[in-house]
């Protein structure tokens, strides 16, 4: 496990209206609330609708704007500086988050095509948080 003082952003690639986005939204809240995940990671909302949230997505140049939601996580440095979190094996095969999982850092976007189903399950996003520990440990 990461070190208790390492911090890290998901952020979440939404929009208003949008169930799949809701939803994300209220899986992720419980798994951060909770062991071991609970107080290392906070989580920050990125609409859409706002210029804001464009800005956010446009800066993460990983995200396809068809597949959202979508969620990225970042480490806050010791200058309070946010930096993403590359991907340690980009294109590996990975039967949790399938599609899902993105190339470059480590987060996920939606999968719509058949065998994705358009869902993002909290073992996918367990997944993820499992991936920012590995990376922090090496």
């Amino acid at each position: 496990m990461a070190e208790d003082s390492q911090k890290y952003v998901v952020h979440v690639f939404g929009k208003e209206g949008c169930a799949k986005c809701a939803m994300l939204n209220r899986r992720l809240d419980a798994l951060l609330a909770s062991p071991p995940w609970q107080g290392r990671f906070v989580k920050k909302y990125e609409d859409l609708g706002t210029e804001d949230g464009l800005v956010a997505f446009c800066l993460a140049q990983c995200l396809n704007p068809s597949r959202v939601p979508a969620m990225l996580v970042t480490r806050v440095g010791a200058d309070g500086r946010e930096s993403y979190i590359e991907n340690p094996n980009p294109g590996a095969a990975d039967s949790v988050c399938r599609r899902s999982r993105l190339y470059q850092y480590v987060g996920l976007q939606t999968d719509y095509s058949a065998e994705g189903k358009g869902i993002i399950t909290p073992e996918m996003l367990e997944a993820v948080l499992r991936d920012v520990d590995r990376a922090a440990a090496v």
